[in-house]
């Protein structure tokens, strides 16, 4: 008995052995979004998933914590439906969020006192509420809302829904373009931007109803992925709105459809253009001294498809023309926050594999990084206006730490972690932070490579290579936690995993990402069987006889060159790729930028429509291949998966079509998620 119990205290004792990720550690990581910070800086909220691999199981709420780290943050919300849109009243008491609560049938927004209570809904469209932003003064809400063509009020709109769901036939009627985004079909509703008086009975206000720009063919708001929106947002004084539209959606098949800013009195009117010109402008957000208004403008698609958000200043409450604040620095804004003073602007930019702080002085200057760091990646930066003391809260990640809400030290860049969801996964998993490294291609530019190592890593030991594209192409990989294609997951089995940052990688500047125009598929596909040499070499444990790759979006476009212009690789895995550029046009959700992208009207067939198409190359498919897709991508539609894989089969070569039924361009349903990714790893444990 001596000797038992001796052996359960050494037992308990020692370190708890770590395991590989699998994708349940994966995906039931719990997700925080965005912060939400009160205005006197002593609080922060976060909308936290817990996922669940059944849906009815998932779970969604808001969590709330000090920003003096005096307690653990705790749950604020427990609903079956999620919040979205949180935001503080302008003193701090209260929270306002979009939600569909018991009794809704649509979202609605809602208002939750802080002191104790229950959330209390302000709106009741029927054709629902978000985004909701306070007045100054916290006395009204504004929001948007997804209307019919027409209606002059919500009585309107109850109306012809109920006119249309009478109807005994099913169709879809178009006179223009685009008919489809993403996953879904476009219908003939459009943004509009509402103000609702929070004094009982007080029936929300729609400004755009009656306006001249509202009624245009082609109004809409901003495309992103999750949809369109309008980013409205108060002025300074509550007396009127400033939001991004567009008026040429419907012309958009044959040329860009520019966003442009608007002012809109808060008691109704017609709206005024506070931009004008072919250069798209959005995100507006007004400084604290209320003195000027902040966008981002990028250029327009007939002069570059790809451009960096740049950072524009207007004067207020007398709007003169937009000044350039960041034409010289080459990286591209993402959020925006404000010194207390006014002085001081700090951003987020993707820079050479993170996601780095910068500052500028708020009337120009110098960009400069806010702080050194080696690690993860910021977003969604915050800094609030009232509060006793600056404070900068963010949210944080890397690859081996999912998404928390920070505290960051402005001048060391430290950070104080103010949620740690994840704590306990996190210390049980054998994982490494990547390592990169640079070589220079044989064009000449300078490239940078990311490389994951697999659990139980030991250099004098030999292992497969994973090579791994990113998608986009405008996009990089990061140091970042990726839900759908989990680095470290994807090294799970003994595998050493190559992710390059190819030419049309951001991050590195506009020309290096504008470049891969000119050269689609070609140049960085060498570039990546460059990194694949380089990593060879450089790294002993490599064993460059046992190659593979994957790719999804742009990536899978990527394996479908190789399958035809590449001997290197054991086995091919293609998520979502394009196969041939002449039928991917005709079925995909957009035209003018593949268009111009590829050199020409599809008629025409100049550039890269025939050269720089997978298809194009079939005679030469050998590498056994797994094809992927989701019957709900509209951005790389179904047909795309088919051809490869027809051609694949019509060519003798070992493939496996996986198509899911429910899925789009991303596979995010869990039980699904969980069976696409044993279906990689079954299909590159067959060859490597």
């Amino acid at each position: 008995m001596r000797t038992l119990t001796a052996l359960l205290l050494i037992a308990t004792a020692l370190p708890a052995q770590k395991l590989p990720i699998t994708h349940e550690d994966v995906w039931l990581m719990k997700r925080a979004g965005p912060p939400a910070v009160s205005p006197d800086g002593k609080w922060a909220v976060t909308a936290v998933t817990e996922p669940s691999y059944d849906a009815a199981k998932s779970a969604s709420d808001l969590w709330i914590a000090p920003l003096d780290g005096s307690h653990p943050p705790r749950r604020l919300t427990n609903t079956l439906a999620p919040e979205s849109g949180a935001v503080f009243s302008p003193d701090s008491r209260q929270l306002a969020f979009a939600t569909k609560r018991e009794g809704d049938d649509v979202t609605q927004i809602y208002v939750l006192p802080l002191d104790g209570g229950e959330a209390m809904r302000v709106t009741n469209l029927s054709t629902g509420a978000s985004d909701p932003q306070w007045r100054p003064d916290g006395k009204a809400i504004l929001f948007e809302s997804r209307v019919y063509p027409g209606a002059g009020n919500d009585a309107d709109n109850r109306k012809i829904a109920a006119e249309r769901k009478a109807r005994k036939y099913n169709l879809r009627v178009f006179d223009s373009f685009p008919i489809r985004y993403w996953d879904h079909w476009l219908d003939d509703l459009r943004p509009h931007v509402f103000v609702q008086d929070l004094e009982e009975g007080a029936p929300a206000r729609d400004l755009l109803a009656g306006t001249r720009l509202g009624a245009q063919p082609g109004f809409e708001g901003e495309f992103g992925d999750s949809g369109s929106s309008l980013g409205a947002r108060w002025s300074p004084d509550g007396n009127s709105i400033v939001f991004t539209a567009t008026t040429d959606l419907n012309r958009s098949v044959a040329a860009p459809a520019p966003t442009e800013l608007y002012r809109i009195p808060s008691a109704g009117g017609e709206p005024a253009a506070l931009t004008a010109g072919p250069e798209s402008y959005s995100h507006p957000v007004f400084r604290p001294d209320g003195k000027a208004l902040y966008a981002t403008r990028e250029r327009s698609e007939a002069v570059a498809l790809y451009s960096l958000d740049r950072l524009v200043k207007i004067t207020w409450p007398q709007p003169g023309p937009p000044q350039l604040l960041t034409g010289d620095w080459d990286r591209s804004v993402d959020s925006i926050a404000f010194t207390p003073d006014s002085r001081t602007i700090y951003v987020t930019a993707e820079d050479q594999g993170h996601d780095r702080v910068f500052q500028l002085p708020a009337d120009g200057g110098a960009v400069r990084p806010a702080f050194s760091m080696t690690e993860g990646s910021y977003s969604g930066l915050v800094i609030p206006a009232k509060a006793a003391a600056p404070v900068m809260v963010a949210l944080w990640q890397s690859m081996v730490h999912p998404a928390d809400v920070v505290q960051v030290d402005a001048a060391s860049g430290a950070n104080r972690f103010l949620t740690e969801f994840n704590k306990d996964r996190i210390a049980q998993i054998d994982w490494q932070p990547p390592r990169e490294f640079w070589f220079t291609s044989k064009a000449g530019k300078r490239i940078q490579s990311l490389l994951v190592l697999p659990p139980a890593f030991d250099a004098s030991r030999k292992y497969p290579l994973l090579v791994f594209p990113h998608g986009g192409p405008h996009n990089m990989i990061k140091d970042t936690f990726f839900l759908r294609w989990n680095y470290h997951l994807l090294t799970s089995p003994g595998y050493v995993l190559l992710m390059t940052n190819y030419t049309g990688s951001t991050g590195y500047g506009e020309e290096f990402a504008v470049a891969i125009h000119k050269d689609i598929l070609r140049g960085p596909a060498a570039e990546i069987e460059q990194a694949a040499d380089e990593a060879v070499r450089a790294f002993p444990f490599i064993d460059g006889a046992r190659q593979a790759a994957a790719g999804a979006s742009y990536g899978g476009y990527l394996m479908n060159w190789f399958e035809g212009n590449s001997k290197r690789f054991k086995c091919l895995v293609s998520h979502a790729g394009l196969s041939d550029n002449t039928s991917f046009w005709g079925a995909t959700d957009d035209s003018y930028f593949w268009e111009t992208r590829n050199g020409g009207p599809v008629w025409e067939q100049k550039g890269a429509w025939r050269e720089q198409s997978p298809s194009a190359y079939a005679a030469n498919f050998a590498t056994p291949m797994l094809v992927t897709q989701g019957e709900q991508d509209f951005r790389v539609p179904l047909n795309q998966g088919l051809e490869m894989y027809k051609l694949l089969q019509r060519r003798g070569v070992p493939s496996r079509l996986v198509v899911f039924p429910e899925e789009n361009h991303w596979v995010m349903k869990g039980e699904d998620a969980r069976q696409h990714m044993r279906e990689v790893l079954d299909w590159l444990a067959r060859y490597l």
